[in-house]
């Protein structure tokens, strides 16, 4: 029980950070202008990482 006043601002921080900012929009269509594509948690096979497009979301680049 001492432990969850420690984890509701995490939680919190975790939501806030989920809903998504301006700013991942602008990253994925940086994304998509240098001709990649946002792959979720990973980038499929014989594709590179060139950056990340949200949380959860990496740039890939085949």
């Amino acid at each position: 029980m001492k432990i969850l006043y420690l984890l509701f601002p995490f939680f919190l921080l975790f939501l806030q950070s989920a809903a998504g900012s301006p700013q991942a929009l602008g990253k994925r269509e940086d994304c998509l202008q240098r001709n990649g594509f946002c792959a979720f948690l990973k980038c499929p096979s014989l594709s590179l990482i060139a950056g990340k497009c949200s949380t959860f979301q990496l740039c890939c680049k085949t």
